[in-house]
């Protein structure tokens, strides 16, 4: 691993912005699809949600195993503390809240035991935008389990378990055969993303030829309908995440767009509250009628849900809620780590 990939303590600032483009596609993808689904039709963000699929996903677990090699050594109880209990406090928390929200629409559907029994299965099959959340600390703890396994076996069978694109109906099983390739790959050759940022900083007219080639050859395969084949997606998956970080670190070389790495930097804030601004902005714009355009429609509705995200968590901390945001110290079983400042790579 290069030297701006062993810094333990600071942030990185092309993975913000890595991380931001990635939470933004992210809301973007619900939004569109919610926005879509409700009217009926489609506007012209569809083509950027398609576009961005074979890659939103991957990018997001790539990153996610970036600096595991760092740490995957520590003891069983702060890995745990850090790579466990931190997402499980955060997933029982939002989805009691969403369920909050959510209730009474199931309860007049089909009554409040209904209400209680699915939430109660929401800590088997997880619920709605949260999924991502549930399986990260599954898969560190699959990752610690196996690293004395040869690694090129456990990648192999985890590129094999993409390419039949499992299709049971549970949300763990397929979600897990379909993205540890990703998360895997970023902890096993953290080594060589780092070097590729590196490359892109140190040469940005080649980074800017390469994903010109990367977008012809992503947007051909998903116009062609073939982008989910066997050994496709996984191809795209993969070149898209590297992409990604391409763009990461080239807005961070010239300081461009600081609110996406403001976003990256925050993109937990964003995941767990983008669905109450992101629904409600939906609901008022189609029922108001104020705008035609479904195209403008998602676009304003994936603004507000990033947008709306950041403001509920500023509200939070005004009012003293840190715990809608933060861990407070009764759910850590590890000391607490500093929070890491921003560095720039060299």
């Amino acid at each position: 691993m290069t030297s701006t990939g062993t810094v333990a303590d600071t942030r990185l600032d092309w993975v913000d912005y890595a991380k931001g483009i990635c939470i933004v596609m992210v809301v973007m993808m619900h939004s569109v699809l919610g926005v879509e689904l409700a009217a009926g039709k489609t506007g012209f963000m569809h083509a950027v949600v398609m576009f961005a699929k074979p890659f939103r996903m991957p990018d997001f677990f790539l990153i996610s195993g970036l600096f595991l090699p760092l740490v995957i050594a520590r003891d069983w109880r702060p890995y745990l503390d850090r790579k466990v209990v931190h997402f499980a406090y955060f997933y029982v928390l939002w989805v009691t809240i969403q369920f909050g929200f959510k209730a009474p629409a199931f309860a007049t559907e089909q009554g409040w035991g209904h209400v209680g029994v699915e939430y109660l299965a929401s800590f088997i099959e997880p619920f709605g935008t949260l999924w991502f959340i549930y399986l990260l600390p599954i898969f560190f703890v699959v990752i610690k389990l196996t690293r004395h396994v040869p690694p090129i076996l456990v990648w192999t069978l985890a590129a094999l378990l993409e390419s039949i694109h499992v299709a049971s109906g549970w949300t763990v099983i397929d979600e897990f055969a379909a993205r540890f390739v990703y998360i895997y790959s970023g902890y096993l050759f953290a080594g060589h993303i780092f070097a590729l940022s590196d490359r892109a900083r140190a040469h940005p007219s080649l980074a800017l030829g390469g994903l010109a080639l990367w977008a012809l050859v992503n947007g051909g395969l998903v116009a062609l309908g073939v982008s989910e084949e066997p050994v496709i997606s996984l191809a795209l998956g993969l070149s898209g995440a590297c992409a990604i970080i391409t763009i990461g670190t080239l807005l961070a070389r010239m300081r461009w767009l600081n609110f996406l790495r403001f976003c990256g930097e925050h993109s937990i804030v964003i995941y767990l509250a983008f669905f109450l601004p992101m629904a409600s902005t939906r609901t008022l714009l189609l029922k108001s009628g104020v705008i035609h355009d479904i195209g403008l429609v998602s676009l304003i509705v994936t603004v507000v849900g990033v947008v709306g995200s950041l403001l509920i968590w500023r509200t939070a901390l005004r009012a003293h809620a840190n715990l809608l945001f933060e861990r407070p110290d009764a759910f850590w079983i590890a000391p607490k780590k500093p929070t890491p400042k921003l560095q720039a790579a060299e």
